[in-house]
């Protein structure tokens, strides 16, 4: 149970770190007000081989694993989360799904591309009526000759209008199963497909300056062959794929949680009141404690789910603690950070503004807090 990084480790957090801090910390703010997409950033992170940490070298990958991506997460929340859900959109919604349950055919056909960061692809699960309920999924294919004819819409999707987007995997229902129940498969649709359209980039609270949008299909035809995994298993497959991502998104959430300490720090050895920094009061210092500690806390909560997920053993309900205690944390930091601030923390001009409007987003996304909940009482047995 050494929780020590190795030098490897070690060395891409600190590689992830400088980039986050020379190259994303200068350019994002204008990103972030303007909410346009930060190609150039994007790109850089491709060159650095960041989407393709924990893929195999085979598929164009780095040879690296989930637990690698996780720390390349959490260097880049703590400067920015529109680039981390970027990255960790682009890979455990994007190109995981391929990876996991792909044919050949169609690894080879859009691996490479995704792990180079040329192109994103997106996961339309979320429907507008349905939420967390995925098993209500409204969108529906039907086997017409071969090919699939999907209708159907598709809400909040991240990476899925950008211009080097190249496919979107989504969730459908293809049948009724022996039970009477919705029988649920996942097929690639990719980007320009007749009868596939993009709705316009929602106005977001946060998170301004990564792409999400509706997704609309009005009898979008694409190959059978298009068919991802087995027919049937798209709801399997799609909770296996959250379940990883939890443990991304709460590599996320303590990375902002971290940024919200560091900028703090930051910001009470500066600020002078009464004649002397803030960080000489205690009010300040015990707030500051106390961040130190929820990050910390949340960071080793995260690091045990990706143990245990890499080691092959049972992480559902690991994966589901460390998202819920990340996010309630990330949001406890981002308020306290801009307390710490005073007025100033309420200015776009400094980052703890960003930090609180996109930590609220992260007990909502890839499963709600309750639902953490749920998938934890239920792993317990009750």
């Amino acid at each position: 149970m050494d929780f020590r990084l190795s030098e490897e480790q070690e060395a891409l957090r600190e590689s992830v770190r400088d980039f986050a801090r020379e190259v994303v910390a200068p350019a994002i703010a204008e990103h972030y007000e303007q909410h346009t997409f930060p190609y150039e950033i994007v790109r850089q992170m491709g060159k650095m081989g960041l989407f393709g940490l924990p893929f195999p070298e085979e598929h164009g990958g780095m040879g690296g694993d989930y637990f690698a991506l996780c720390l390349a997460l959490e260097e880049l929340a703590r400067v920015d989360s529109s680039v981390a859900i970027t990255l960790e959109a682009a890979v455990s919604l994007g190109a995981m799904p391929i990876y996991r349950f792909g044919t050949d055919e169609q690894k080879v056909l859009w691996l490479p591309k995704l792990l180079s960061g040329e192109a994103l692809a997106a996961f339309g699960l979320t429907e507008p009526g349905t939420g967390s309920d995925a098993g209500g999924t409204q969108t529906r294919a039907v086997l017409d000759g071969d090919e699939w004819v999907i209708n159907g819409s598709k809400a909040f999707i991240t990476n899925s209008g950008t211009d080097i987007t190249t496919l979107v995997t989504v969730t459908a229902v293809t049948g009724t199963k022996p039970d009477g129940s919705k029988e649920l498969s996942t097929i690639i649709v990719p980007s320009g497909t007749p009868g596939f359209t993009v709705a316009p980039g929602y106005s977001k609270v946060g998170w301004t300056a990564s792409d999400t949008h509706e997704l609309i299909f009005d009898d979008c035809r694409v190959p059978a062959a298009n068919l991802l995994g087995e027919r049937g298993r798209g709801f399997a497959q799609f909770l296996r794929i959250l379940d990883e991502g939890r443990i991304a998104i709460a590599a996320l959430a303590v990375g902002l949680a971290q940024g919200c300490v560091d900028e703090s720090i930051k910001y009470a050895k500066e600020r002078q009141a009464f004649g002397q920094p803030i960080g000489n009061y205690q009010a300040i210092q015990f707030k500051i404690a106390d961040m130190e500690l929820k990050a910390h806390t949340a960071r080793l909560a995260y690091y045990d789910a990706a143990a245990r997920m890499m080691a092959g053993e049972p992480f559902k309900r690991q994966a589901a603690i460390a998202k819920l205690h990340a996010s309630t944390i990330a949001v406890d930091n981002a308020r306290e950070a801009t307390q710490i601030h005073g007025g100033y923390g309420f200015m776009n001009e400094y980052p703890v503004a960003r930090f609180w409007r996109d930590s609220k987003i992260l007990e909502i996304g890839e499963g709600t807090s309750e639902v953490q909940r749920m998938v934890i009482a239920r792993d317990l047995g009750v």
